[in-house]
């Protein structure tokens, strides 16, 4: 690297579009300037230099997708984060560490751990799986998942239609999904602090343990144990544990604290909501909307019969606009109503027609001159970003926890807040409308 370049100290790949965002969202909330990638770069992409990151994270799209396309991807970002001249490297997931017994957890950090052996070593040799966000009620006691007072297996996440989550012990599930060993940094190394914890990194290692399920149940934890990984190579989880990660480079020297870190462009034009979870969250806040205004919802059996319901959803925007109003558009339904969708259809292409649906929407809304979109739902947000070109996404101020404002870094910008499906308030949508409009910095 010359003198004029800058290369980013932390990069990172999300197996999802919300996760990155809620991610980078914590990295800016601890002062590093942050990019998010959608997809992989291609290799004559801006460079680091010219974006001015602390921080990179590239989001994919390989949550569910087969185990082998998800490593491939994941090590297509890890070749692109590391020309950027990254330090350390985070694999981000669900806080719910959405996943099935295939995968995608254990196949993706056993090759980013392979990879990165031949440059960093023993940085390499271990890891941490932690994926505790106890801000949005996500902890981690004994090895064992809570939302909040719930274990996760009884939390609605046994219901989940792609990944149905049935065993809230990580260690058991973590170690279905692998044949590296799996162990436990148990609570008790925790509380007792950073140097604590990495004694029991050094006792697990020496054990034959390749990645540990982390203990944590407050931000205090997540702190500690960002400390604990400061030499590691790679760190997983949720985006909780990057809560230490910016006071690793800051006592290093390596970063400074810039006032500017989630300033954005002001970004004028159309609003508009697209919601496909089905998670509990998002059917809340689809139902407070719809208590006070119109909203128009997909409905995906009458689209397979051949309906035009893309077309009957810009009719409805479009007549929302004309009182400059935003629209809400959504696919969200209930557990049983959604069932009920996937037994005529079949479960992928269920799925499929949904986001194919909000792709061709969101096409469609930016035509009508839509510039500010409020996404609600992973694969929802993952067929949007791409249906819009969008490549690249500067992070601003947080929304709610876990959601952060963010625009696109175009000559003329557009402004999106991505939420994870279990994300955020009720008010949400309208909460998150007012920051894309400058209301809330």
């Amino acid at each position: 690297m010359t003198a004029q370049t800058k290369p980013a100290l932390l990069g990172c790949i999300a197996d999802d579009f919300t996760g990155a965002t809620d991610l980078a969202n914590m990295l800016v909330r601890g002062g590093m300037r942050t990019v998010q990638t959608i997809g992989v770069p291609a290799s004559n992409e801006t460079r680091n230099e010219a974006l001015g990151a602390d921080a990179l994270v590239v989001a994919l799209k390989s949550r569910t997708i087969p185990a082998a396309d998800a490593v491939a991807q994941s090590l297509a970002a890890l070749d692109w984060l590391r020309a950027q001249g990254c330090r350390q490297f985070f694999f981000k997931y669900c806080s719910t560490f959405d996943s099935t017994d295939a995968g995608n957890i254990g196949p993706v950090t056993d090759a980013l751990l392979k990879t990165l052996s031949g440059e960093f070593a023993g940085r390499a040799a271990f890891t941490i799986a932690c994926p505790a966000f106890p801000e949005n009620g996500r902890t981690i006691f004994r090895g064992h998942l809570f939302v909040g007072d719930a274990l996760l297996n009884e939390s609605g996440m046994e219901n989940h239609p792609l990944t149905p989550m049935r065993d809230a012990n990580l260690v058991r599930v973590l170690q279905r999904q692998t044949q590296s060993k799996i162990g436990l940094v148990r609570y008790d190394a925790v509380a007792r602090g950073d140097a604590a914890v990495r004694a029991a990194f050094d006792a697990l290692r020496a054990d034959g343990v390749r990645i540990a399920i982390a203990d944590a149940v407050s931000d205090a934890d997540l702190h500690t144990l960002g400390a604990a990984c400061a030499d590691l190579a790679l760190i997983t989880g949720g985006s909780g544990v990057a809560l230490g990660l910016p006071a690793n480079f800051r006592r290093a020297g390596l970063l400074g604290e810039p006032a500017n870190a989630a300033q954005l462009p002001r970004v004028e034009g159309l609003s508009a909501v697209l919601a496909g979870s089905a998670s509990k969250a998002t059917n809340a806040q689809v139902a407070a909307w719809c208590a006070t205004r119109p909203a128009f919802r997909l409905d995906p059996l009458a689209a397979a019969r051949g309906a035009d319901v893309v077309g009957e959803a810009l009719e409805f925007a479009q007549q929302r606009f004309v009182h400059a109003e935003p629209a809400l558009i959504y696919a969200t339904a209930t557990p049983d109503e959604v069932k009920t969708v996937q037994r005529e259809l079949g479960v992928n292409e269920a799925g499929h027609l949904v986001e194919t649906m909000m792709a061709s929407i969101a096409r469609g809304l930016r035509e009508r001159g839509v510039r500010k979109f409020v996404v609600a739902g992973g694969e929802t947000s993952g067929a949007v970003v791409q249906a819009l070109g969008v490549r690249m996404l500067r992070i601003g101020a947080q929304i709610d926890p876990g959601v952060p404002a963010t625009a696109t870094t175009d000559a003329q910008p557009l402004a999106l807040a991505l939420k994870s499906g279990n994300f955020g308030a009720t008010d949400f949508f309208d909460k998150a409308l007012r920051h894309l409009g400058g209301a809330a910095q």
